[in-house]
């Protein structure tokens, strides 16, 4: 990411000069080992491994940050915006934890933090969030924001691979880490859920606060079945903001129907969909990873910064409350779910009763046959339910009897449906 900047300041830098009448020049930059090469437009004497001495130096007027983590990342950045350098960052791990306080420090010290690429790399949202929609009231907001599993997602929709033959052509591409908890397990989406929430809804989220569900038990089956019925898996997520003020932001995957255009956003792209009281539906879609659609991203927060520098203003977020977070029990919404229940006479029946005992209506059931057996030559029937809007308590509560039912064998998938009534 770093190396693309460099090399976007080196081809863009006359235009840049021309339109904006600022001139950029990187006059410093940290990296672990100077000595190594790294094919860059850059004097030797540039690279230095003191992070430290670059963000005060007084050659340095401004400061891009792209270490990622919270340490030495926080320290550094504090000392940046102490010393009146603004900051550009695309650390969604340390704004999501500590970015309210950073908020507040660079308003403070009367200078920029812009965090572009921080939420979806190269594509533009965080500016129309905190500049164009300002005085917008927005409701809530949807966003494929993790590049990784919609990637997965797709190969599984579109090849009929099951998830670890997904993931190991991800890793193999380079799309997924050695070690991918962070992509398919939603922290990743749940630190930019919490960075977007913050802009769009106006209340302190940090990434503790999202409520986190993967996509690594999602089945080749749940992908098959969603298809037949209308529906694209995708891993979402999603902030919104109710009537009482009280807020709910959270990651989990979830049918999408076919006809929602967040159903279309294939392979590494990432989108995110905006609803607004006054403006209605909005869509922000593109790369949502790389070093180049990155790299412009950050660009266009240095340009701004130093713009705003030379103008001697900044751009503020202003402060941010407390949220009040509704519980994850109380959020409503449709339901997917596959039970394997033994196929036998009454037990359909039984089945259908626990949902209404709980207040759960069924919006459509149909029975597939299974493989499977229960065991002892019993035959065994794969029940699929798409339920009415019902609160998450008692869906939850309908699963735990479910599980205390002899003729049900398993409770195989649980996922939310997008839009349904």
């Amino acid at each position: 990411m770093g190396g693309s900047l460099v090399r976007l300041i080196a081809e863009r830098g006359e235009d840049i000069a021309a339109r904006t009448g600022v001139r950029l020049e990187v006059t410093r930059v940290a990296v672990r080992d100077p000595a190594r090469d790294r094919d860059l437009p850059l004097e030797p004497s540039v690279l230095t491994d003191d992070a430290a001495s670059v963000v005060t130096a007084d050659d340095v007027d401004l400061v891009v940050e792209v270490v990622g983590g919270t340490d030495p990342a926080l320290g550094l950045i504090t000392a940046a915006l102490q010393a009146g350098r603004p900051v550009v960052s695309a650390n969604k791990e340390l704004l999501a934890a500590h970015g309210a306080e950073l908020f507040e420090l660079a308003d403070r010290c009367g200078v920029d933090l812009l965090f572009e690429a921080a939420v979806a790399s190269g594509i533009p949202l965080v500016r129309p969030l905190r500049e164009s929609l300002v005085g917008e009231d927005v409701l809530r907001v949807i966003g494929i924001i993790n590049g990784t599993t919609n990637y997965i997602l797709t190969k599984m929709t579109e090849e009929g691979w099951g998830y670890d033959e997904a993931l190991a052509e991800a890793q193999a591409l380079g799309y997924a880490e050695a070690d991918p908890t962070a992509d398919v397990e939603g922290f990743d989406a749940g630190s930019k859920a919490a960075i977007i929430a913050t802009i769009a809804v106006g209340v302190g989220v940090a990434a503790a606060d999202v409520h986190h569900e993967g996509i690594s038990r999602i089945s080749a089956e749940d992908i098959a079945t969603a298809g037949r019925l209308g529906y694209q898996l995708k891993l979402l997520a999603v902030a919104e903001r109710f009537d009482d003020g009280s807020v709910a932001v959270r990651v989990h995957p979830a049918m999408v129907p076919d006809a929602h255009p967040l159903a279309a956003v294939r392979d590494s792209f990432n989108a995110v969909f905006v609803e607004g009281a006054a403006v209605g539906d909005l869509m922000f879609y593109g790369r949502g990873a790389g070093g180049m659609p990155t790299g412009s991203a950050v660009l266009g927060d240095v340009i701004d910064a130093a713009v705003n520098l030379v103008k001697g203003t900044h751009a503020s977020l202003g402060s941010f409350g407390p949220a009040t977070f509704r519980p994850q029990s109380e959020l409503s919404s449709a339901f997917y779910l596959a039970v394997e229940v033994l196929d036998r006479p009454g037990v359909l029946a039984n089945v259908a009763g626990v949902f209404g005992a709980h207040g759960v209506s069924i919006r459509s059931m149909e029975q597939l046959e299974s493989p499977d057996s229960a065991g002892d030559g019993e035959p065994t029937a794969r029940l699929v339910f798409i339920t009415h809007v019902a609160r998450e308590a008692d869906v939850l509560a309908t699963l735990d009897e479910f599980r205390g039912l002899d003729e049900v064998r398993s409770v195989d998938s649980v996922l939310r449906v997008l839009g349904a009534g």
